[in-house]
């Protein structure tokens, strides 16, 4: 980017910092690979029935808290998503699909599934695969966070950074697409330090352990899970939900990586180095 001076543009000054550790950088991408997997085989999972209940039990009639499916009325079969006794039409999107030129009734549209196909025993494979794989990752992220004081240097937000005149400012600069330059950018905003924290220690442990509640082996050797949660119907539906706001966050997480400057935030993932800009220069 330029600054205009006098005899015409000259380029931006900036400063490259090394922002991110070969462990986070690491850890980073194998999330990026196993929450991905753990999405698209999860669907194919729910696929096998679709629906999600509150308590012990939970089974075809009993009334559900959210469910997909496919109905038929005067005009057609056609998709919809029940959320208590609100009833959405969803044709071609959630509950009815269209499948080799033909329309299926599925939860989740084939392109959204690991495998594509419906086959409830290789999705669980790739679910369970890659979910070990994902708390392993976790551990070793955490470990190497508490180790190198990452967590606490970096994640942990700064007593002016959690007061609520800051945080409404930084909402307001979000929201007109203004992000920190200076010294700054030189650590998370507070709005990230908190979302980072609330998904590290709240919203994955908790998707984590719903997850092994569902498990009756689990439920065998803790069955302090069911009570915690209620059941294994209640289990599930906090897991889904759970997972539904992991995605949000990605999808809210990968615009801001693309508004604030892709080519920066790619490379302070890959390599590490970050270029710092100086206030009232160009993103």
């Amino acid at each position: 980017m330029f600054e205009r001076t006098a005899n015409g543009p000259k380029p931006a000054r900036s400063t490259l910092i090394n922002r991110h550790s070969i462990a986070t950088r690491l850890t980073h991408w194998v999330n990026a690979l196993c929450i991905a997997l753990l999405l698209l085989s999860g669907l194919q999972i729910f696929n096998a029935h679709p629906e999600l209940y509150w308590g012990r039990y939970g089974a075809d009639g009993d009334p559900a808290v959210l469910s997909i499916g496919a109905e038929s009325g005067p005009s057609g079969t056609r998709g919809v998503v029940r959320v208590g006794s609100v009833t959405l039409p969803t044709t071609g999107v959630l509950g009815l699909s269209t499948l080799d030129g033909r329309p299926v009734a599925r939860a989740f549209p084939a392109w959204l599934t690991i495998p594509s196909y419906q086959d409830l025993a290789t999705g669980r494979r790739w679910h369970f695969f890659f979910a070990w794989l994902f708390v392993a990752n976790g551990l070793v992220y955490l470990l190497a966070g508490v180790l190198s004081r990452h967590v606490a240097r970096d994640l942990a937000p700064d007593r002016d950074q959690l007061t609520p005149r800051h945080l409404w400012r930084e909402i307001l600069d979000h929201a007109r697409l203004r992000f920190p330059q200076g010294d700054e950018a030189r650590r998370y905003n507070g709005l990230q330090k908190i979302s980072y924290l609330a998904v590290i220690f709240v919203l994955l442990p908790l998707m984590v352990v719903t997850g092994l509640t569902m498990s009756p082996a689990m439920d065998a050797a803790f069955p302090v899970l069911l009570d915690i949660f209620g059941g294994r119907q209640s289990a599930r539906t906090i897991h889904f939900f759970t997972a539904s706001l992991v995605v949000l966050f990605v999808l809210v997480h990968v615009a801001m990586v693309v508004l604030s400057g892709p080519l920066n935030n790619l490379r302070s993932m890959i390599t590490g180095r970050y270029a710092i800009r100086e206030k009232g220069s160009d993103r």
